[in-house]
């Protein structure tokens, strides 16, 4: 009688014990936002870093909800250097854009190769539409400091994680003064045919913000071959 009192006092206990003692379970985390270029020479995959740059990843994936880059050019190439887009039309004609976001260069993420930043103006917070890939290790272009626009440098936010053979193939292609444009324009134009967020629907371009931009936005003196590159800047 003992013996099965016991034994169905451990059958009680059991149960509680192991839940007592089970570790509660890990929470479920979110995959970092991937986005996908679709252009006329192939298409670019790029994973985001909204923990590092949250404000920079929002605007680009408000920009890209929108449909605003859709029927973009990535306007200047610098082999050696970076691959530039996400203003101008295939017309050479800047789009209008949201207000400019605060710079966020000073979250430890580099301008290594493979990375994409916000280009900018000449000051820090102008960044607004425009992004860049590096081509290369572009270390001059971390932050190292709040004393001027220089020091600042620019904001990663992302990578890409398919495609940059892509990348290189348009950061090869013959360029050309074109346009509001000295230099550094691929020839053939390379097109943003579409930009989409893996796994939600591609929206509708929004008409409000495709409207051409009443002030025209130039992009910064290209580098000739064998010069210092000027840097990735560009108010919008």
């Amino acid at each position: 009688m003992l013996k099965s009192l016991l034994a169905t006092l451990l059958l009680i206990l059991s149960p509680t014990l192991a839940a007592q003692t089970a570790k509660p379970p890990a929470p479920a985390t979110t995959p970092p936002p991937q986005v996908v270029l679709r252009t006329s020479q192939g298409d670019i995959t790029l994973e985001l870093y909204p923990d590092k740059a949250p404000k920079s990843v929002a605007n680009f994936l408000q920009y890209v909800r929108d449909g605003f880059y859709d029927g973009t050019l990535l306007h200047r190439a610098i082999p050696g250097y970076l691959v530039q887009g996400g203003l101008y039309t295939r017309d050479l004609q800047p789009k209008r854009t949201r207000s400019a976001v605060a710079s966020e260069a000073d979250n430890g993420l580099s301008n290594l190769r493979g990375t994409v930043a916000v280009a900018r103006g000449a000051d820090p917070n102008s960044g607004t539409a425009q992004f860049f890939f590096n081509l290369v290790d572009n270390r001059r272009l971390d932050f190292v400091g709040n004393q001027s626009g220089l020091t600042w440098g620019y904001t990663v936010f992302g990578k890409v994680i398919k495609g940059m053979d892509v990348v290189d193939k348009i950061a090869a292609l013959p360029t050309r003064p074109l346009g509001p444009f000295a230099g550094d324009v691929p020839n053939p134009l390379v097109l943003i045919e579409s930009a989409h967020v893996v796994g939600e629907e591609t929206p509708a371009p929004a008409a409000s913000v495709a409207a051409p931009a009443t002030a025209a936005t130039t992009a910064p003196a290209a580098a000739k071959p064998g010069r210092k590159a000027a840097r990735p800047a560009g108010k919008g």
